[in-house]
């Protein structure tokens, strides 16, 4: 996808990221963007970087459709997190229950690759944002704090091999492992809470490692991985010694404040190729 185009779509969940893409997609010559936000979820700070936001309930797809699509938007990106959950907990318009009437498996690649074809179905093409968001993942060699001893770049490379299957599987992205045993594998709760169980499960001396992987053939126009601030507070309480990311494959989102608390709290962060 050209990072030059004139106009562009986004479809704002919460957190920073949409900001950051604002950003981003403005400093790569992007002269139009159209965002419609998730009351209660998008940061309202997100109206100052864009042209025009709609503000809107999860779940009211067809209004989605009909702002991009009344403006002449023929490109859109996702950025910032929209629950799976929520998806759950909505009040679904009739475009929307028509997609959870059809869809037999309902994870966040059938919702959102359904929605794509929703999107498509009236002239708007759902892109991957991370041509615009490249600057934001960590590639290989990246590090930050302790350098890792061999045992816990052995449950690196033990941690890698797990989440790959798990996210091949779909049921997540991330394991916390500790001398070559899985203690959480990452479920519908999602990264905070598996960090936080992982932990737990690590006993007092803490000193477990982390590994978030993207899985193989990963569509990143929905499903991006993500990092920031929350994560390294979590992992500071769970006491986890070891960040280790997919290169390339992630986002580290609020960098300085990610360092700070990486090395206020002897976190060593690594990528894996």
């Amino acid at each position: 996808m050209s990072l030059a185009l004139e106009s562009i779509g986004l479809i704002a969940g919460s957190r920073s990221l949409p900001l950051e893409f604002a950003r981003l997609a403005r400093a790569a010559g992007v002269k139009r963007i159209v965002a419609v936000a998730a009351q209660g979820e998008t940061d309202p700070a997100l109206a100052g970087l864009v042209d025009e936001i709609v503000w809107l309930n999860v779940g009211q797809l067809g209004k989605m459709i009909s702002t991009f699509a009344s403006r002449g938007i023929k490109h859109c990106v996702m950025a910032g997190q929209l629950a799976p959950k929520n998806l759950f907990d909505l009040r679904p318009d009739l475009r929307a229950m028509g997609i959870l009437l059809r869809l037999k498996q309902k994870n966040a690649h059938t919702l959102f690759g359904a929605v794509a074809d929703e999107l498509k179905k009236d002239g708007v093409e759902l892109v991957d944002a991370t041509p615009w968001l490249a600057p934001l993942m960590p590639q290989g060699g990246f590090t930050w704090g302790p350098k890792l001893s061999a045992e816990q770049k052995a449950d690196v490379e033990f941690g890698f091999n797990i989440a790959k299957e798990i996210s091949r599987l779909e049921i997540g992205q991330l394991v916390v492992v500790k001398n070559g045993t899985v203690l959480a594998v990452e479920g519908f709760e999602g990264t905070d809470k598996c960090l936080a169980r992982g932990g737990e499960l690590a006993g007092k001396s803490g000193g477990a490692v982390a590994v978030k992987v993207a899985k193989l053939n990963h569509d990143m126009r929905f499903d991006i991985p993500c990092i920031g601030a929350k994560t390294f507070e979590t992992c500071a309480a769970a006491k986890i010694s070891v960040l280790a990311l997919e290169s390339g494959k992630s986002l580290l989102l609020e960098r300085e404040v990610c360092e700070d608390l990486a090395r206020k709290n002897k976190i060593s962060v690594t990528t894996v190729v």
